[in-house]
């Protein structure tokens, strides 16, 4: 069961044709091989080491569904998250000042959505003043002496980052003698400048003593500066999911030898114990690492990503640095239709109605409608079926007592409402390629 919120943000998502950002355990079929594993992993990471993990899949495969249900299952774990989306203009991969910048904005914990910085920083610097209290001698009330022991204590614990990022404890510094002043201003702006926001008054930066935005190296510094903060605050580590990783292959020449070059740095530093902390879980189609355009341009990369995936999938090794979703078949399908129409049903004032209408049956028979329609490949269909099933039938037959999906609805896919990956799989090129 799932609360009557997390219902109706699911059944929202779905019903505008993109992926939930919460509820996704109740949704999720075929991951029961990989499960055992991926918790392995997260509990390895909250105990303190850096894993790296590459999925691979095809457009409509479920890569971005995947993404937030091990997000959603580290959050349960302890671990805070975040998601990344890839693009030339926003987030260079090689960039990862731009890329820090992004994960700050949409870092999450289980007691906070996303934006979650902020109450990380400052659950930070509390978990810091109770670890000096414990000194019986000092008078809580002392507020200058407390001030200045949480400090100390604060440089002891970055003392790693401050050698080579004096700007991210001076920063802290500043902001927690900001709030301590009440100029909230001030303290705004500094957390904004710690999240690697650009354009912060050139008056703000000075109050911490630093300059200038945070450049690529500076973000490196600052990540590992935020692992620690969340290892003292009591998190596992951090979750980051940097998805549509394979734009990089439509990219620049130029842009794209630097995004496949930083990707190899990330996985080398991960491996030599650099981010403690850290799961870096990255998506991409096959055509990424195994095209022309993509991993195999970098032989080293491609030599750390390789997996053999000539045997039968069954046997695929889920502990491998490179694992690819397991396949999207009829019957999944049909098991996800069913468990978005149960869902839907248990939050409706027509539950019955809708379970007897929209039977398991019926269910079946849009699949096979929706599939046959997209030139019966199933791995592309979830998106658009389950955005049929919402909201072209239950939502009907919800709302109106004398609809009856049999007799009252046709299934039509104009190209409009899909996607530009979705049309070049099943090969549309204009609306009159689709047969209905």
């Amino acid at each position: 069961m799932i609360s009557p919120q997390r219902r109706a943000e699911v059944i929202d998502a779905l019903r505008r044709g993109t992926v939930p950002k919460a509820g996704l355990d109740a949704l999720a079929v075929g991951y029961g091989r990989l499960q055992g594993t991926l918790d392995e992993e997260l509990d390895a990471v909250a105990s303190g080491r850096g894993t790296f993990k590459a999925i691979r899949g095809e457009y409509g495969s479920g890569k971005t569904f995947f993404g937030r249900w091990l997000q959603e299952r580290a959050r349960a774990r302890g671990l805070a998250t975040s998601e990344v989306q890839i693009s030339e203009t926003e987030t260079p991969l090689h960039r990862l000042e731009t890329v820090y910048r992004r994960l700050v904005e949409r870092i999450a914990t289980a007691d906070s959505g996303e934006g979650a910085f902020r109450g990380i920083v400052d659950g930070w610097f509390y978990a810091l003043e109770r670890d000096v209290l414990e000194d019986a001698s000092l008078d809580p009330t002392d507020e200058a002496t407390l001030l200045a022991r949480t400090e100390a204590l604060m440089e002891a614990r970055l003392a790693s980052v401050t050698r080579v990022a004096p700007a991210f404890s001076a920063t802290l510094r500043a902001y927690r003698r900001a709030l301590q002043a009440g100029d909230n201003a001030t303290a705004d702006g500094l957390i904004a400048w710690l999240g690697g926001q650009p354009n912060v008054a050139a008056s703000i930066r000075r109050s911490a003593g630093v300059k200038g935005d945070i450049d690529h190296f500076g973000a490196t510094n600052f990540l590992s500066g935020l692992l620690t903060m969340l290892r003292d605050s009591g998190y596992g580590g951090l979750l980051l999911v940097v998805d549509e990783v394979e734009t990089l292959q439509r990219m620049r020449a130029d842009t794209r030898e630097r995004g496949l070059n930083a990707l190899r740095q990330w996985i080398d530093e991960i491996d030599a114990g650099h981010f403690p902390g850290l799961y870096l879980l990255i998506t991409g189609t096959q055509a990424f690492y195994e095209g022309a355009q993509g991993v195999q341009r970098l032989a080293p990369l491609a030599q750390r990503l390789h997996v053999d995936f000539g045997t039968d999938s069954r046997f695929d090794n889920p502990r491998a640095v490179q694992v690819r979703l397991p396949a999207f078949g009829h019957d999944s399908l049909l098991e996800v239709g069913r468990k978005v129409r149960d869902i839907y049903a248990d939050g409706a004032v027509a539950g019955d109605r809708i379970r007897a209408l929209v039977d398991d049956a019926y269910v079946e028979s849009l699949a096979r409608a929706v599939t046959g329609n997209l030139g019966g490949r199933v791995g592309v269909s979830p998106r658009l079926f389950l955005k049929k099933l919402v909201a072209d039938v239950i939502d009907r037959v919800d709302q109106f007592a004398d609809f009856d999906p049999r007799r009252h609805y046709a299934l039509t896919i104009s190209e409009s409402e899909m996607t530009a990956q979705e049309r070049a799989s099943v090969g549309v090129s204009s609306v009159d390629d689709i047969e209905l």
